[in-house]
């Protein structure tokens, strides 16, 4: 099986038509130019030693070392065998509050980036484990499913903000719930949830939603978002420039306090651990390090060619050609230089 290993490169290609149309406009130019200059048989004079012919052949040399040199840069592969893999890891859904809460900047630069950047360190360190991501306000939604196609993990992350759900509210008790639901209980895999917020102003029975989890072996993390003694929400214009915080309807200015008892509460009944975040520590990091310590277990195979990438096989024609063509000169060589003067004397 044959593959180019970075196929974005051979769009390179489409160079050279250009670069040979470029040449052919400037060959044709500079000899308008010189027969301007001279007379057939001053021309001859001065430039009867030079090899239009050679002049050619060191552009063709150049044009086809170029060619071999983007085919290298894209590195062609042969699949050498195909082998199945065993897929080995836990389950964990991340819960994110993208509440008007989480924009508080008591953590730098605010709750809710703070998360995002935990998240993205945490998802460029797993290796087999499948990841998911459920964003919750009012509501809870998936923003991706349990993957480990960790690319695509990143830039469905990379686009979540305080308006990827409309409903305002702490809803954690649905996105406990809507985890669960998610989790594929055929597979003898480690569930765990992760809850990131600044738990204030929660709805529904958070209790039986945490239950429910604990009954299907699904252990609960909670990570606390902000400060007990509370920070206002910035409000920024549509330039981007802060134009206050956010106010009540008496004009007072809005308080948002991490609500630490919840979520100590609910890493308790959920036989996980609360953390507080703060700006110089990674508390997913810490969580992950925990749930290195669990044991793995497979939950499918998949099967992956191996592949040995044959470059060189360009690589190394690219490097003779640039080396012929640097000894070669434009200059005739002296047999043919010896034919054309025979030419011209038979002519006369």
């Amino acid at each position: 099986m044959f593959r180019f290993a970075n196929p974005d490169y051979l769009l390179a290609l489409y160079l050279i038509p250009i670069f040979i149309a470029v040449y052919v406009l400037l060959y044709r130019k500079k000899i308008k130019l010189l027969t301007t200059f001279a007379e057939k048989k001053l021309f001859d004079v001065l430039f009867g030693s030079k090899s239009f012919f050679k002049e050619h052949f060191k552009f063709s040399i150049s044009l086809i070392t170029v060619a071999l040199l983007i085919l290298a840069v894209a590195r062609p592969q042969i699949g050498s065998r195909i082998e199945e893999v065993k897929q080995i890891g836990i389950d964990v859904y991340i819960l994110l509050d993208v509440s008007m809460s989480m924009k508080a900047e008591d953590i730098r630069p605010n709750r809710l980036e703070k998360a995002k950047n935990e998240i993205t360190s945490l998802v460029r360190k797993l290796q087999g484990d499948r990841i998911g991501l459920i964003v919750f306000a009012g509501q809870a939604y998936i923003q991706f499913p349990l993957t480990t196609d960790y690319s695509a993990a990143n830039l469905f992350l990379s686009v979540v903000d305080v308006n990827t759900v409309p409903q305002a509210g702490t809803a954690i008790a649905s996105a406990i719930n809507l985890a669960v639901k998610s989790f594929d209980f055929k597979s003898s895999t480690k569930k765990v949830i992760v809850v990131i917020t600044d738990g204030e102003d929660h709805e529904g029975d958070i209790s039986a939603s945490v239950k429910n989890a604990v009954e299907k072996d699904v252990m609960i993390y909670t990570i606390g978002m902000g400060s007990v003694s509370g920070a206002p929400i910035p409000v920024y214009d549509n330039r981007g420039s802060q134009a206050g915080f956010k106010q009540d309807r008496e004009g007072n200015i809005v308080l948002t306090k991490l609500d630490e008892a919840t979520l100590r509460q609910i890493a308790s009944e959920g036989n996980g651990k609360y953390y507080l975040s703060s700006n110089f520590s990674n508390e997913l990091d810490m969580i992950y390090k925990d749930l290195a310590s669990i044991e793995k277990e497979e939950y499918g195979s998949k099967k992956i060619t191996d592949y040995d990438d044959k470059y060189y096989y360009f690589l190394i024609p690219a490097i003779l050609l640039l080396f012929i063509e640097f000894f070669i000169t434009e200059q005739k060589s002296r047999f043919f230089r010896q034919l054309y003067r025979k030419y011209k004397i038979s002519n006369n």
